[in-house]
């Protein structure tokens, strides 16, 4: 199988993924690590990133890559894939909680699932679709960790409410019910 092929099924497959992982995670977990409160401070933050991301661009939720415009403001402003920087902080957030066994695993897991196979299959289509417009804004715009404030103007641009709830409900039931299950686990009810 070739490494565009991998990384597709990767993208397709990017929400069985998670869920694996935040199993694996749990079983991996042992109660009282006293990392409940940092942990779901993580979980909120990546959470509310996640609705900024959301509320910018139209039409994630996809087993296929698409995108008719190259979104470089807002969050998409501060790093080029906000959405899923929102998903290693739930994740880290769930594995502090739990703790060290987990957040050695999951970071070593996000890395991996996402640095090498879901983000440069994403970055593939859209330097397709968007040539030198993409390749400027992936030049001036860190892919992951922020590692520079930009500039204010960066930040502002479209945003839509009435897309949240379409969007991120999924994400929502899934971060909820996840974070109550990790609590549960750090305060040792099962």
């Amino acid at each position: 199988m070739n490494p565009r092929t991998l990384r597709g099924r990767a993208f397709r497959m990017r929400g069985g993924i998670w869920t694996a992982l935040a199993l694996l995670m749990l079983c991996l977990g042992k109660g009282g690590s006293g990392w409940v409160f940092p942990g779901i401070l993580l979980v909120v933050f990546g959470q509310g990133l996640r609705f900024w991301a959301a509320g910018t661009i139209e039409g994630y939720r996809s087993e296929n890559v698409n995108a008719n415009v190259l979104v470089t403001w807002g969050p998409y402003g501060i790093v080029r894939n906000p959405l899923y920087l929102g998903n290693g902080l739930i994740g880290l957030g769930w594995s502090l909680m739990v703790g060290s066994a987990a957040v050695v695993v999951f970071l070593v897991a996000f890395f991996l699932l996402y640095g090498l196979l879901i983000i440069p299959y994403e970055e593939g289509f859209l330097e397709d679709q968007f040539g030198k417009e993409y390749i400027d804004y992936r030049t001036s715009t860190p892919r992951l960790l922020p590692f520079r404030i930009p500039e204010r103007s960066r930040l502002q641009g479209p945003f839509q409410k009435s897309r949240l709830w379409n969007s991120e409900r999924h994400s929502v039931y899934v971060t909820a019910l996840g974070t109550a299950l990790f609590v549960m686990k750090s305060l040792e009810v099962f």
